[in-house]
């Protein structure tokens, strides 16, 4: 090899070297959180470790169908999205990888993981009873299963069976209660039905404050942005199940794509997102309950009061997702 050839070759593996440690001080993250609610925790992380974190937002569907385009020209190293029927989801498609963590299983509760280590849970939301301080007393309330009852009649308020959220919340009355049950239950929410469904949460809330029902099902940092922005509503959040299975609780969530390509970085993120100094910013952004048992919510979360919660594994609401669509479709929840 001679001289200029020696020197053409120093230089290109210094360039591939370069190239490398540049690479390794990125991680990219396809997101259906919105920018404002995880760029300070991905801030944090830069100014921590150095590492850049770029992060494209879009709905959920897009996303997963983008990952699995890419394949192997993948772009993402890490997918961030919300409810565990979305990451459940995205781990049947094939799209993640699965990965063990001391760190995230030290933690992060087992509930609150895939079982397959494809996901993790992030915060936490209770999806749980809304009720009007003017027209009802909270001794008036008990389940979920309750807002069936004949006393309800014309008093309730509910979101789209098309959002995930709903489908969740009936997966996991399938996996309690059996098909045939949970069908009851559903057909009676339909027919207490003050009006028709709502195209959001913030939408059945103000309904309620505003005397269109009198009770509704919301997640809970819906209410806290709406409370925040209207100290004077005139809507409470109460827990229901507490004499049996606890509040159901879903969260938001993150996994491994399977063809990363910064995996080692995007673990060190992963990892350092279960950590308390990263759930504070969770909670405090946007009024979630940390997934990190150990990290107290914020000071508005926690005016809310204490709740036992559910504690069927998360993933429930995927494996049971088809199921609980079709039967919210007989049951006639648009």
């Amino acid at each position: 090899m001679s001289a200029p050839q020696r020197l053409l070759t120093a230089l290109a593996l210094t360039l591939i070297g370069c190239s490398s440690a540049q690479a390794a001080d990125e991680v990219v993250v396809y997101s259906s959180r919105i920018d404002e609610l995880i760029k300070p925790v991905f801030d944090a992380y830069t100014q921590k470790t150095g590492v850049q974190v770029k992060f494209i937002t879009d709905k959920e569907a897009p996303l997963m169908q983008r990952i699995k385009a890419e394949g192997e020209n993948a772009t993402a190293d890490l997918l961030l999205t919300v409810d565990a029927g979305n990451l459940w989801q995205a781990e049947h498609m094939g799209i993640l990888q699965p990965f063990t963590s001391a760190v995230i299983n030290k933690n992060i509760p087992l509930q609150y993981r895939s079982s397959a280590h494809a996901w993790t849970g992030l915060s936490l939301r209770a999806r749980t009873i809304a009720y009007s301080t003017d027209r009802v007393k909270p001794g008036d309330l008990t389940t979920y299963e309750a807002l069936a009852d004949p006393q309800w009649e014309g008093r309730l308020c509910l979101r789209t069976a098309k959002k995930v959220y709903n489908q969740s919340l009936t997966a996991t009355l399938i996996e309690t209660h059996g098909a045939a049950r949970t069908e009851e239950i559903v057909k009676g929410w339909v027919n207490n039905l003050s009006t028709d469904v709502f195209s959001d949460d913030i939408a059945v809330l103000e309904a309620i404050n505003a005397g269109q029902c009198d009770v509704g099902i919301v997640n809970t940092y819906y209410y806290g942005r709406l409370h925040k922005q209207k100290p004077e509503l005139a809507v409470k959040l109460f827990w229901p199940n507490q004499g049996d299975r606890g509040v159901h609780v879903n969260l938001s969530g993150i996994g491994l794509t399977k063809h990363a390509p910064h995996p080692e970085a995007a673990k060190a993120l992963v990892e350092w997102m279960t950590t308390p100094e990263a759930q504070k910013i969770f909670a405090d952004v946007n009024q979630e309950f940390p997934a990190n048992p150990a990290v107290p919510p914020s000071a508005e979360v926690a005016t809310w009061g204490k709740f036992v919660a559910d504690t069927l594994p998360v993933e429930v609401a995927g494996k049971r997702q088809a199921e609980a669509i079709r039967l919210m479709d007989r049951a006639g929840w648009n």
